[in-house]
């Protein structure tokens, strides 16, 4: 049975999320410069059936009537990013005030409809200009990140108080600068180690810079976990799985909370080395007000020739993406995450699935799967609250079908159907689900969204 809503703390925040360059479009307007995907997407072979964000949901035009969605919806708050080469197209340097105008516009909206934004700075669209002068291998990047923040939060920060520095560094390090499926298509490992020191590092300059701007801030950042099993109850298995938690989550949890990178990871730490300057460790260590989560799946580990293996379980459902559905491992990975390392306070800032979503004969789309989906992994959001997990928000991701980086259009994870030749939003079953589930809850007033100027 679906866990009613009123199993969540009153204040908890329902909110959906969505992404800069999988959503916005107007890629060549108002003075937005070429992002690293935009290349990416030109390059023949990389994304399936030659797509790309050019025009996407087009919501940099009907941002109006989706945010007349998300309102009908009932959201508390919307998770949004800023496309950087908008804001500063060439990574450094002239500001582009009318990219700016574009958020201070969607904040505006969003605010008039009782919605909380909460703001990502970086959800990997690099400016191509930095990625040709090194990319996030190089120190620089992480400079003019900082540089880049200080600029978002001065125009936004009378408006917005949640700041998330970076969506997923594991995910732009590893699957775009070592496994070459993500932009910018690199496949060095030690690119990618450096990669994501770099984006650690940035989010702890970018940390700094937001409080000074905006001194009531919430800064988090926003990881990709998952919870991590051994396949069988063998030694090699057990080993083979904390491996993979060692190359996951904690390369990442550990600096942010601890102040170091886990001594367990040999190579790895080998390779971070010779980029590891006195003093970046307490950087990425500045206290966080909250730590994202995002989780889709879990990780079920063999120990191979090669090193841990990942296993499907053949048994399970599985969505569009080939995601074993596994509710559970939310529940004990944002268990896991409170005990092991104490966040103030988490936020699940995506949550989703992807099923072959069709418009039938009613005009409507019908999606059983997802709604299940959603039932169970909010019911296991509620057990890890009753657990002791600090979880003070949910975000379904997504709230439109959008462009899903190299499997360009092809896979659907919105609660809202985009017909992609009329751009014609059409709010699929779960949608409904989800507007039902957050309307009865019970209600308590919430501290009003920092009014307009």
């Amino acid at each position: 049975m679906p866990t009613h809503n009123t199993s969540f703390p009153l204040d908890f925040l329902w909110g959906a999320a969505t992404a800069s360059y999988q959503i916005e479009g107007a890629a060549h307007e108002d003075g937005r410069g070429e992002s690293v995907w935009d290349r990416f997407c030109a390059t023949p072979g990389k994304v399936r059936n030659g797509d790309s964000g050019e025009r996407a949901c087009d919501f940099y035009h009907r941002y109006h009537d989706d945010v007349k969605l998300m309102r009908e919806l009932g959201l508390d708050a919307f998770r949004f990013s800023i496309a950087w080469p908008r804001v500063v197209p060439s990574g450094r340097g002239q500001i582009n005030e009318a990219g700016l105008d574009f958020y201070d516009r969607l904040v505006d909206e969003l605010l008039a409809h009782d919605i909380e934004p909460f703001a990502t700075l970086f959800h990997w669209d690099t400016p191509q200009a930095l990625e040709d002068a090194g990319g996030w291998p190089a120190r620089a990047t992480a400079e003019a990140f900082a540089e880049y923040a200080e600029a978002v939060a001065r125009r936004l920060g009378d408006r917005v108080r949640h700041w998330i520095t970076h969506n997923e560094p594991w995910v732009h390090a590893w699957i775009g600068h070592s496994w070459g499926h993500h932009a910018p298509g690199r496949t060095s490992e030690s690119d990618a180690v450096t990669a994501a020191h770099h984006l650690l590092l940035s989010h702890g300059w970018a940390t700094e810079v937001i409080r000074a701007a905006v001194p009531d801030a919430q800064v988090g950042i926003t990881l990709n976990l998952a919870h991590s099993y051994p396949a069988t109850e063998t030694p090699e298995d057990e080993a083979a799985a904390w491996q993979m938690d060692g190359e996951a989550n904690r390369w990442f949890l550990d600096p942010l909370f601890k102040g170091a990178y886990p001594a367990d990871l040999l190579e790895r730490n080998e390779l971070v080395a010779p980029v590891l300057q006195d003093g970046d460790l307490a950087t990425i260590a500045v206290p966080l007000d909250f730590l994202g989560v995002n989780n889709y799946f879990r990780f079920v580990v063999s120990a191979g020739a090669d090193g841990p293996k990942m296993e499907r379980v053949e048994e399970s459902q599985h969505t569009d993406m080939g995601w074993e559905v596994y509710p559970d491992g939310l529940h004990q990975l944002l268990v896991r995450v409170a005990n092991d390392y104490a966040p103030q306070a988490i936020y699940v800032t995506e949550n989703g699935a992807a099923f072959g979503d069709v418009r039938v004969h009613d005009g409507h789309v019908h999606d059983p799967e997802r709604t299940a989906y959603l039932q169970t992994h909010t019911a296991a959001v509620a057990q890890a609250i009753a657990d002791g997990a600090p979880v003070k928000g949910y975000f379904v991701w997504s709230l439109l079908d959008n462009f899903e980086w190299a499997y360009g259009y092809s896979k659907r994870f919105g609660i809202v159907y985009i017909d992609y030749p009329t751009l014609e939003r059409v709010p699929k079953d779960s949608y409904y689900w989800y507007r039902d589930f957050i309307a009865a809850r019970e209600r308590t007033p919430r501290p009003s969204p920092i009014a307009t100027g």
